[in-house]
This record gives structure tokens, sequence and C-alpha cells, in this order.
């Protein structure tokens, strides 16, 4: 027995929503779509209970960022 790995674990691709507990600190639970739609179509569910975080596309491993936040950037 080693030590645990400490490199945190890639992301799939897909859209990302977390979702937790109103009134909750802890981290919640992480939900993959594979597209927008159904993304939003899960947030929409979620939102009557629960409180919805959306985290946004990722791609690679890594958060894939709007164009537009891009080009304010520059």
């Amino acid at each position: 027995m080693g030590r645990p790995p400490t490199v945190p674990k890639k992301k799939k691709d897909g859209f990302y929503i977390e979702i937790r507990n109103k009134g909750a600190k802890t981290p919640g639970t992480i939900i993959i779509r594979d597209t927008y739609e159904a993304m939003m179509q899960a947030a929409k569910m979620y939102e009557v209970t629960k409180d919805v975080v959306i985290l946004g596309e990722h791609r690679g491993g890594k958060r894939v960022e709007d164009a537009k936040k891009k080009a304010a950037k520059k």
C-alpha cells in the first residue's frame, strides 16, 4: 500500500451541474449531461427542491470558457 494519488481526476466531456440540499454548505452531487439543453432541463427539474450550481462545459478535462469571456479579457 502506497500513498493515495494526489492528482485530481480529469472530468469527462459534457455539461456539468452540481446539486445540493437547500442551505447546505457541503459539496453536492455533480451531474453530467451530454448537451446544453439536457443540462438545463435537469437544472430546472432539480431547482424546485435543491440548490443548483451550473458548472458549465468541460472538454478534454478542462473547463471551456465562452467566447465572450475570452474577448473581454483581451
